[in-house]
């Protein structure tokens, strides 16, 4: 992380470097058992499916954007807007955290709201098709369901609504 910071930074002296160092410290300090909970052994497991997991969400963000872009340059902006309510199988903190993410990140999809008990999710998309990656595809629940060691059953969608036009 502290190299990270430092090539972000783009300024080498040694005030910015040993506050960069610090500053990575204490973050790791505060936030290492975010995803490192539960037995050791399966901590090194899930941090190199994390990695696993993150180009491929990369690779999801670059499609959608470029969906995105088409929805907004076509002349006719085939958008659909509408809300969708579906549960997961997803438990964990950090997992439900990670998905939520992920969608929002997508672009098309943002998470509404995420009701951590009942793994349940609202979701507005921007149309059908970012919506059905979520509801049918189920591929980004199932990849985060790997990279933290849960179980990924099919989900069911509950209450589709349409919002009508923007």
């Amino acid at each position: 992380m502290a190299v990270f910071w430092i090539l972000l930074s783009g300024i080498f002296d040694a005030f910015h470097v040993i506050s960069g160092l610090v500053c990575c410290s204490i973050v790791s300090v505060i936030s290492h058992d975010l995803l490192v909970k539960g037995k050791s052994e399966r901590k090194l497991a899930k941090l190199l499916r994390l990695l696993m997991y993150l180009p491929w969400e990369l690779w999801q963000i670059v499609l959608a954007n470029i969906d995105v872009a088409y929805r907004v340059l076509h002349p006719k902006m085939p958008i659909d807007p509408l809300v969708i309510e579906f549960e997961t199988t997803l438990r964990g903190e950090f997992s439900l955290l990670t998905l939520a993410n992920s969608i929002t990140l997508t672009p098309g999809t943002i998470t509404i709201l995420v009701d951590p008990e009942r793994g349940k999710f609202w979701v507005h998309a921007i149309a059908k098709e970012p919506a059905d990656a979520l509801l049918v595809d189920q591929t980004m629940q199932r990849k985060v369901a790997h990279v933290f060691m849960e179980t990924a059953v099919e989900t069911r969608t509950l209450y589709p609504e349409r919002t009508g036009d923007l």
